[in-house]
C-alpha cells in the first residue's frame, strides 16, 4: 500500500479506529495520520502488540 492510499484511508477510518482501539487518544490518532510506522509504534506502546500484529491490524483497516 502506498502512503497516499494509507493516508486517505486513515482519514476515512478515524472513527472506526477510535471505537476499536479505545486506548488510543486523539493525540495518538493525529500523530499517526495514516503513517504505518507511527501506527505500529503507537499500537506497540498502548497495546503491547508485536510489529507483525500491528501491521495486520493496519491491513485490516484498509480492507
Amino acid at each position: 500500500m502506498n502512503s497516499d492510499i494509507a493516508e486517505g484511508k486513515w482519514r476515512q477510518l478515524k472513527g472506526t479506529v477510535k471505537e476499536k482501539w479505545g486506548k488510543l487518544t486523539e493525540d495518538d490518532i493525529k500523530q499517526v495520520d495514516g503513517n504505518l510506522d507511527k501506527f505500529i509504534g503507537v499500537m506497540q506502546e498502548r497495546y503491547g502488540m508485536s510489529r507483525e500484529q500491528a501491521e495486520k491490524e493496519f491491513d485490516r483497516l484498509k480492507d
